[in-house]
């Protein structure tokens, strides 16, 4: 059995991970605004992004009263229908919400696609929270003028990020692809070494292509804590990290980068040595074990949704996570 203090110090590397994505001491990141100016208008006015975001904050709100994932495929897809399922799953043995999930109904920049046609993306940057965590970056698609929006996905600006510049100032900018050209990596190249990154740390090939950031710190320190008690009783452990590429959104930027959201899924598997059983690490993991017997071996499959910032290509500089999300959604004993 994993021994008590490694799992308390798995928890408080929890926390930590809270503190460092969500800018516990109130730093928060501050969009720059733009200086250029185009005759492209955006297809959606920002009255409208206003009305159709507070519909599916509304629904989504409503969820956390109500403690039930009822209907929330009609306002939530892609990685945020999982999180916030799996979220609603471990309030229910909790008893609480956790503060995270919370979703700030006011804005400080939107960014609306100038492009003609679908599927189309949007980016809303809220506003801090009561309890000052950061900013959250809202992603919103509509697959086809027929659909309506969904949020897609939540990230948590991590503290300090300075977010790039759009071409027309708050309102739009015109949306890339995952094969978008003239930058140190297009986006998909981007977010592939970035899960190697993840997965290997400072073993990565590509670990000097990305400014070090507070997820990777976080996986790293969390990684060792858990590794050194594994060791005690001849235990392993391993994750990877799995990029989803065919749903990679991208914006562009006014000085030729890419603002990338994108879902990288992993598995951790941990194997507790000495014919000892292998337990959940958190009150998030215990609550989705649920009443599960547990055995040598745990599986957890965690969703991680991930924003980093590509530069131009003759920039010179790194490419930046500036913001992620983590939670895990099944966990399973072998």
């Amino acid at each position: 059995m994993r021994t008590r203090a490694t799992r308390i110090a798995a928890a408080a590397l929890a926390v930590a991970l809270a503190c460092g994505l969500g800018a516990c001491e109130g730093q928060v990141p501050e969009p720059q605004a733009a200086a250029s100016n185009v005759d492209v208008l955006p297809d959606l006015t920002e009255d409208q992004e206003q009305r159709m975001r507070s519909a599916i904050l509304d629904a989504y709100n409503q969820s956390i009263a109500d403690l039930s994932a009822d209907g929330l495929s009609s306002v939530l897809t892609g990685p945020m229908l999982d999180v916030h399922t799996s979220r609603i799953t471990v309030a229910r043995s909790t008893g609480a919400m956790d503060p995270l999930a919370t979703i700030p109904g006011e804005i400080e920049q939107t960014v609306i696609p100038t492009d003609s046609g679908w599927p189309r993306v949007v980016y809303s940057i809220t506003t801090t929270t009561e309890d000052q965590q950061s900013m959250r970056l809202l992603v919103f698609t509509q697959d086809s003028p027929r659909q309506n929006y969904k949020l897609w996905g939540v990230v948590r600006l991590f503290p300090g990020t300075e977010l790039p510049s759009f071409t027309i100032p708050s309102i739009g900018s015109s949306m890339g692809t995952a094969g978008d050209e003239g930058l140190v990596a297009t986006p998909q190249e981007a977010v592939e070494r970035y899960a190697d990154v993840l997965q290997n740390g400072a073993n990565s090939e590509y670990a000097g292509q990305f400014a070090d950031d507070s997820l990777r710190q976080y996986l790293t320190t969390l990684s060792q804590t858990v590794q050194e008690g594994m060791e005690r009783n001849n235990g392993t452990q391993q994750q990877t990290f799995t990029p989803v590429t065919d749903t990679i959104k991208v914006m562009r930027s006014s000085d030729g980068g890419d603002l990338v959201v994108a879902q990288i899924n992993s598995d951790w598997t941990r194997a507790a040595g000495d014919g000892r059983q292998s337990l959940p690490a958190s009150d998030a993991e215990q609550a989705l074990f649920g009443d599960g017997t547990a055995t040598s071996t745990m599986h957890v499959t965690y969703v991680n949704v991930v924003a980093l910032y590509i530069p131009p290509a003759d920039s010179g500089e790194q490419i930046v996570a500036v913001g992620a999300e983590r939670q895990p959604i099944s966990v399973e004993a072998l």
